[in-house]
């Protein structure tokens, strides 16, 4: 009986919808007991299938979170895979900084929060779920964050937009010390970070004429790759940061 639960973090976005989709068709016709859980942060969604539950949460708010885990397990005791979809580039009053002198408290802390903090609440307050995961003898449970390229420290070439790379930089960081810390804890749950590509979502539009022919991806495209790559994941691998297509991303 395969018992699989699945939650998506920021599943009204576009990776994180697309992800939503197609865990809901490709679990359509598998026998069991499939669910898949997604949160929205305002309005609740109009997509909806059976197996497919909404949760409200906003990930700036600890108490939303834990409120969220206590949803689930009004349903479900267990959760197999995780993925955090939720990130912060700008907004309508503050872009990506060029420069130094562009640098604002405000936006910064608020990067930090939604790109670096809110990965580790999610962990924290979910971690009882993901420790009772029905996963299978040769496949771990899976805590996925979407990070970014360019919070590669090793991989900066170009500097600016000081608030997204440290916040992913931050972000990076959490997750391997949460990989190392699961490692003893949890021995079989894989704790990946990934790089989703460039995808044609509301958080890339401004910056997509930079782009070169062919480098812009679909969110369904990226949302199949990613998904393709958790799927192959081992124990072995946990604390990694690869990118859409499996590739090791230096940190």
């Amino acid at each position: 009986m395969n018992n699989k639960t699945y939650l998506i973090i920021g599943g009204t976005g576009g990776i994180g919808q697309a992800m939503v989709e197609q865990l809901v068709e490709s679990t359509a016709n598998e026998q069991g007991n499939i669910c898949v859980f997604a949160t929205y942060h305002r309005s609740v969604p109009d997509f909806e299938a059976d197996n497919l539950h909404w949760l409200q949460m906003d990930v700036s708010d600890e108490d939303s979170i834990k409120q969220g885990a206590d949803a689930i397990k009004q349903h479900r005791n267990h959760l197999d895979w995780i993925i955090n979809c939720v990130g912060l580039l700008h907004t309508e009053q503050s872009q990506p900084e060029k420069a130094l002198g562009q640098v604002e408290t405000e936006f910064f802390l608020r990067s930090m929060q939604i790109n670096a903090l809110a990965g580790l609440l999610i962990a924290k307050h979910l971690r009882p779920l993901l420790a009772k995961s029905m996963r299978s003898t040769d496949k771990p449970a899976i805590f996925a964050t979407i990070s970014a390229r360019v919070g590669s420290i090793s991989d900066n070439k170009l500097g600016g937009w000081y608030s997204y790379r440290m916040s992913k930089a931050a972000l990076n960081m959490g997750m391997k010390n949460l990989s190392i810390e699961w490692g003893r804890a949890l021995k079989d749950v894989c704790v990946v970070v990934m790089q989703p590509g460039t995808v044609n979502t509301q958080l890339s539009a401004p910056f997509q004429s930079n782009v070169a022919d062919g480098h812009l991806f679909s969110p369904a495209y990226s949302a199949e790759c990613l998904l393709g790559v958790l799927a192959s994941m081992t124990t072995a691998q946990s604390g990694s940061f690869v990118d859409w297509a499996g590739e090791s991303i230096p940190w």
